[in-house]
This record gives structure tokens, C-alpha cells and sequence, in this order.
């Protein structure tokens, strides 16, 4: 993520708003500079003129310098960001070192090191996070000389949001705080072919229960998270398969319209590649994949205590999901990748025998349709096989450094479902002389997974996370 230094103009944020944004507020610029610039536009300022932004701070522009980035500091951001936007980008980076700090807190100065920000931006930022409630004092640390330094940290409970999985069969929600940590969850049978009225009332009915058990607390709204094809910009279903039926249904507006509360919604591994992403479960050094082992030997669910594995911000991998369907979230260069038209991902409907068993979405040989046939015959291994052949051409389409595994059908054989496409990868590896095959792990989460995923669609964006 790229920091911007910005010694004086003050940020800050609330939640469920872009933090460090005020609504309405305008970049005033002193005669000699071109007119006034609004959120979102471009502010032209000639050499030496001076640009105030409100309330009081003045941040000086030198010839060929970009406003507010101190002399020989690169700004990281794309031409156009104007000082407005860059409030809400620092105070987002603060909030995300103080979610990932936990609870024992960073203090101010580690702050503006991490960020690049100075001590006096970092403490106007803070500052307003504290009168927000987003982040409190955790008390002092000793420093390496002068007084100690005051610790803070993220408020956890000064937000919520909740997370909605409406598989074809079930419907899970959970209500989690900011660090994403679950606090309430509902389960509940569900028939995607009921029809719109029975389902967005049955849905809201069930996050209208979960937020009365979880007390009174302060709520950014719900993520969505669902089979597709979909939108996921403008919340609209497409064919989904086996629902034909549902094609350009507005679900997003009609829950919106019911609960009263903003709602975003995007495809089931999507919305789990995001929660894997934001919660760091995939960082680690890429020399740790030979250390750790071969595929075809279980290994323990990547990201828990007893697994390690490849870190960095810019990784790649495929979140494979196999459970009433089969389908794919991909993270390429530590992003989400969805596709202009939501359309990355339909990983299950690659066809990879040419007159195999029909596939509900209308096509023959599906890898979909062979996954579950096999499940359904009990040949788990079999399944296992082609989804390891599926895992194989998507390694070889993208590079990916790294495959996880979910869904209730690889929760019931997680040994099974490794052993199998480790196998495929580890041949395939061979066969092009590589020395490491790209390894297979069991995602964290569980059956949770998409669920917390869905909650992140709406918490990741506060700390400057919206595509992992």
C-alpha cells in the first residue's frame, strides 16, 4: 500500500464513513492558484502559490512538487488524488496498523515510521480516531530513551457489520467487530428456488434476530455473499446456476429497501479470497513452501498456529470452493481479482471432459459436475483428481504461489481433497522441471469462511483494504 506524508492536514474517520473524509467539505486555493477543488477532482496550483485545506491547514506546493509530499518523498499515489482523498487514504493506513497490532497497541512514533507519515500528521490523525471512538489508550511502553510512549489501539467493538452466506441450501450470519472477530451467529435452512419475497424476507429476518442477540451495537450494514454469476457493483443476480430464474434481480436494493441499512454483495469466493487476504493468512516467505513439506502429506489449515507459509502484500493465490457448487476467488498481486463484469472465478465451469455428464449451467463435462458426481458415487478421491486437474490449468494460467481449499465438501475429506490435487500439482511440477509444485493447503475458517469473507466487504475498505 503506498503512504503519503503529509506534515499538517488533519485526518480522521468514523465508522461506516470513509474515515478522515468530511461530507462536503472543499480545497480552497489562494489567488494565483486555479479555482476551487471538490472531492474527487483535480486542484491546479501554480509554483509558490500556497493551498489551505479546512479546518486551518496549509500545505505548501513548490514548483513540480505534488501538494502535501514533501521534497524528495514519493507519493505512491495516481495523479489527481487531491488532498481530501489523501486524508481518508493516511487515516485508513493508521487504522489498519492499529487492527494489525492487536491488543497490545502501537504507539504514535512506530506509527509514523510504519508510515512514513510525520509525528505531527500521526497525532492529528489519532487524535480524531480517539474523539471517533475507533481507538483508545492501552497504556505506556519503556522507550530507548526519554519518557515512555503512550500505546493505542483499535476499539473492537466500536463498529460492527454484519456477514450473510445464502448458500443454495443454507443460510449463515454472523456479526463481527472490527478486527473481524465473530461475536453472534445464525444458521438457518434456506431454498434458493423459493422465490425473491421468500427469501429477502427470510434473510432479513434472520440479521434482524442476530443483531437483537448481539445487544445494542453500532452496525456499518450486511455483505452479501452468494453463488454466481453476478454484478457485484450494482448488486444485481445473474443466471445463477441451477436459478435461471434469478437473473437480474436487484438483491442487494431489495435487502437494502427491508433492513434499512446499507448492504454490498458479491460472489461467495470472492468474498472469502477477501477475508483470507485482509486476515494475512496467506503471508509468509515463498522458501517456506519447500520447508514445510510435499503436497499429498496433510498439512494443518494455512494460517494456524501450526502451519507457516508465503508473506508478502503482493501475493497470488486461488481460493478453491466445493460444496453445493464449485467455484474459485483469485488473489493476484495482494488484489481481488473479479473481472470487469464480475465474471473471474467460474472456475467450476471450465470443461474438461468434452461429452461428460451434463452441468446445471447448461454445458457437458463441467469440472463442477465431476467433482460432485464423484462425491455423490462416494469416490472422493476421484473428485479430489479433477479438481486437482482444474487446480493444474489454473496454475499454469496464472502463476499462483498458492491454492487453499474450502467448502462443506472438502471440510467432510480435507486429507482426501490435499492428498489429491497435491498429487495433480506435484506431477505437473515434474513434468515442467520445477523444483517446488505449488502447494495445497485447507483454507482457515471452516464452514465460516464466506460468511466472514461477507462481513469484510464491509470492514476492509475502513482500513484501506476493499480489495484484500
Amino acid at each position: 500500500m503506498a503512504y503519503v506524508n503529509r506534515s499538517n492536514a488533519e485526518s480522521g474517520g468514523t465508522a461506516g464513513a470513509r474515515p478522515g473524509v468530511a461530507s462536503g467539505a472543499k480545497a480552497e486555493v489562494k489567488p494565483g492558484a486555479k479555482g476551487e477543488a471538490k472531492a474527487g477532482a483535480k486542484a491546479e496550483v501554480k509554483a509558490g502559490a500556497k493551498a489551505e485545506v479546512k479546518p486551518g491547514a496549509k500545505a505548501e506546493v513548490k514548483a513540480g512538487a505534488k501538494p502535501g509530499v514533501k521534497a524528495g518523498v514519493k507519493a505512491g499515489v495516481k495523479a489527481g488524488v487531491n488532498l481530501l482523498g489523501l486524508r481518508g487514504h493516511n487515516a485508513a493506513l493508521v487504522l489498519d496498523l492499529l487492527r494489525t497490532a492487536g491488543p497490545a497497541g502501537i504507539s504514535r512514533l512506530e506509527l509514523a515510521e510504519r508510515t512514513g507519515l510525520t509525528p505531527q500528521a500521526v497525532s492529528k490523525i489519532t487524535a480524531r480516531l480517539r474523539a471517533d471512538g475507533l481507538v483508545a489508550e492501552a497504556g505506556r511502553r519503556a522507550s530507548t530513551g526519554g519518557k515512555p510512549r503512550t500505546v493505542l489501539c483499535l476499539v473492537p467493538g466500536a463498529g460492527h457489520a454484519v456477514g450473510l452466506h445464502l448458500d443454495r441450501d443454507e443460510l449463515r450470519a454472523l456479526l463481527c467487530d472490527l478486527t473481524g472477530a465473530v461475536v453472534a451467529e445464525r444458521r438457518a435452512p434456506l431454498d434458493l428456488g423459493a422465490g425473491a419475497e421468500t427469501l429477502v424476507e427470510g434473510a432479513a429476518g434472520e440479521v434482524e434476530a442476530l443483531l437483537a442477540a448481539g445487544g445494542s451495537v453500532s452496525v456499518l450494514g450486511v455483505g452479501v455473499a452468494l453463488p454466481g454469476p453476478l454484478d457485484h457493483v450494482h448488486g444485481v443476480l445473474h443466471r445463477v446456476t441451477g436459478f435461471p430464474e434469478w437473473d437480474g434481480f436487484p438483491l442487494r436494493e431489495a435487502l437494502a429497501r427491508r433492513l434499512g441499512v446499507p448492504v454490498v454483495m458479491d460472489k461467495d469466493t470472492n468474498a472469502a479470497a477477501l477475508g483470507l487476504a485482509v486476515g494475512g493468512v496467506v503471508e509468509g516467505d515463498h522458501e517456506a513452501y519447500g520447508a514445510y513439506g510435499v503436497n499429498g502429506v496433510y498439512a494443518p489449515p494455512w494460517g494456524s498456529s501450526e502451519s507457516s507459509g508465503p508473506a508478502s502484500s503482493s501475493a497470488s493465490f486461488a481460493y478453491l470452493h466445493l460444496g453445493t457448487g464449485l467455484g474459485a476467488g483469485l488473489v493476484i498481486g495482494g488484489a481481488v481479482h473479479r473481472g470487469a463484469r464480475t465474471g473471474a472465478g467460474e472456475f467450476g465451469h471450465q470443461v474438461i471432459q468434452l461429452d461428460g455428464p451434463p452441468c446445471g449451467c447448461g454445458n457437458r463435462g463441467c469440472i463442477e459436475a465431476l467433482c460432485l458426481a464423484a462425491v455423490a458415487r462416494g469416490a472422493v478421491d476421484e473428485a479430489a483428481r479433477v479438481l486437482g486437474a482444474g487446480a493444474a490449468n489454473l496454475a499454469g494460467l496464472l502463476d499462483i504461489d498458492l491454492v487453499l481449499l474450502g467448502g462443506r465438501t472438502v471440510a467432510a475429506h480435507p486429507e482426501a481433497f490435499v492428498r489429491g490435487v497435491g498429487a495433480v500439482l506435484d506431477e505437473r511440477a515434474r513434468r515442467e522441471g520445477a523444483t517446488v509444485a505449488v502447494p495445497v493447503r485447507i483454507a482457515p475458517g471452516g464452514e465460516r469462511g464466506v460468511a466472514e469473507g461477507a462481513a469484510q466487504l464491509l470492514l476492509a475498505p475502513l482500513f484501506g483494504r476493499a480489495d484484500g
